[in-house]
């Protein structure tokens, strides 16, 4: 298992009770939570709280492919930060801050080791791009 820790951020023209809730909302997250154009999440279950799990479907909208992307809570504090290790107990810590009207998402993840680190950083900042992009329209 890799120890290294991988991070990425956006910055959310929005206040941070809606990010909060786009982020967490199963709705909101199976409109959001795909990487490229060619992927959906047709399914979302999320139990926000410490012992909570979540688990999001991911698909290639041809049907060539779909995995569970599922973990359980470590720490939920609320409008703060979210911290969860996944199946393969790799961990992630996000956190939530305010900066004026906008809200500041950052996440540092363990990464996995059969994918090049910076695929796995491009990969995981395209769904917060998603997010943000969600959140923004």
């Amino acid at each position: 298992m890799s120890s290294k820790k991988i991070h990425i951020e956006t910055l959310v023209n929005a206040p941070i009770q809606q990010v909060w809730d786009a982020y967490n909302n199963p709705d909101d997250i199976k409109q959001w939570n795909q990487a490229s154009p060619d992927w959906h999440c047709p399914s979302s279950e999320n139990d926000l709280r410490v012992g909570g799990k979540f688990k999001n479907k991911m698909a290639a909208k041809d049907g060539s492919f779909e995995f569970d992307f599922e973990g359980t809570y470590t720490e939920v504090t609320p409008l703060n930060s979210i911290s969860y290790v996944m199946a393969d107990e790799r961990t992630a810590d996000l956190k939530f801050t305010e900066q004026g009207d906008n809200t500041l998402i950052s996440v540092d993840f363990d990464a996995e080791n059969m994918n090049p680190e910076e695929m796995q950083r491009e990969g995981w900042q395209a769904i917060l791009d998603s997010f943000k992009n969600h959140v923004e329209k």
